[in-house]
């Protein structure tokens, strides 16, 4: 039998309809404190370094840089505010004019700052031509940045997300659970199907695309429904105190972040002792901050150490979602294992 005969009885394949191309993103956003605070620290920066060309001394170089500082703190403060405030309008725009859009207020931010300088008699003539390519530099260099930033978070993030559903389908907890509900089938079959369905809603957030945040109130539920999971295998060895300020539930923070610091206490505290542990989940709002805790009791501290990966894990994307404005702290005395969270609400 030929090749075209063999190959004419199967039908020639569709192709897939190909993916929506995902909507553009903000490259860069004004609003975050973080950018505010980088922005700023880089202009002056910029204006410190240029005071010292053609400086006669140490205080030549201050009243400069002083001089400097008018115009390019006014400008830089004006470049903030209006890309902050045309935030969702540039969320629209392709790269390509998001980074055209923060060159071109950059230099209209260079005006600006001339303007003052000339407004405030440091100036004799404007130099506004020098002034708007100079804006619209240092605004290149900081958006180029700020996309360079941008764009190293997306492996990271990528990578924290698949350490996080590889602790979350780990074979022993998905075996002692379906063991657990087996022997509950017969005893207690409601006990049974709750638990299955609290197995199932852990596995369908772990394997769900989430988006970059959820909310905190989401978290304490995942939280819960896996603590019960364990409180089915542990019994009254698994101890648990749920101190929730129902204020603080509208925190954002990275998906699949609370439920790790909840198995690490199980794992390093419920699991090596006899008698079991004790678990403390609390949150609280102070104004427009949030702090979450989880505490853990170790019975044995120098048998109990793992290697960190869950908690250097946690950080990185605390950080990723909330830079500078996000604290996490761990440690371990007398006994008591604890983490602290602090994030914007």
């Amino acid at each position: 039998m030929q090749d075209s005969q063999i190959l004419s009885v199967f039908q020639n394949p569709t192709l897939p309809p190909p993916l929506p191309r995902p909507p553009p993103a903000l490259l860069f956003d004004a609003c975050h404190v973080g950018v505010v605070l980088r922005a700023l620290l880089f202009v002056e920066s910029v204006m410190a370094v240029a005071a010292l060309f053609g400086a006669a001394s140490v205080w030549n170089a201050l009243m400069r840089a002083a001089l400097l500082t008018g115009g390019a703190l006014p400008a830089t403060l004006l470049w903030l505010l209006v890309a902050c405030s045309l935030k969702k309008l540039l969320a629209r725009l392709p790269e390509l004019w998001q980074q055209a859009a923060g060159v071109g207020l950059g230099a209209l931010a260079g005006l600006y700052g001339c303007g003052v300088l000339v407004w405030a008699g440091v100036l004799t003539t404007g130099a506004w031509w020098a002034s708007a390519c100079a804006g619209a530099l240092l605004s290149g260099v900081l958006v180029m940045t700020l996309v360079w930033r941008v764009k190293s978070r997306t492996p990271a993030h990528t990578a924290a997300r698949l350490a996080e559903l590889q602790a979350r389908i780990r074979p022993h907890f998905l075996f002692n659970t379906l063991n657990s509900a087996i022997a509950l089938v017969r005893q207690e079959p409601r006990k049974a199907e709750r638990l299955l369905e609290d197995l199932s809603d852990l596995f369908r957030h772990a394997l769900i695309e989430q988006g970059e945040a959820v909310s905190l109130a989401e978290e304490i539920e995942l939280a819960q429904r896996y603590l019960a999971i364990e409180a089915v295998r542990f019994g009254s060895r698994l101890r648990i105190d749920w101190a929730l300020d129902a204020q603080a539930n509208a925190a954002r923070l990275p998906p699949l972040l609370l439920q790790p610091l909840v198995e690490n206490a199980v794992k390093h505290g419920v699991e090596p002792s006899a008698s079991g542990a004790d678990i403390r989940v609390s949150t609280q709002r102070k104004g427009s901050r949030v702090v979450i805790k989880v505490t853990n009791t170790v019975p044995v501290p120098e048998a109990s150490q793992g290697s960190g990966l869950a908690l250097a894990n946690v950080r990185e994307r605390l950080s990723l979602l909330h830079d500078v404005q996000a604290r996490f702290q761990s440690g371990l005395k007398d006994g008591v294992f604890q983490v602290r969270i602090e994030l914007p609400l």
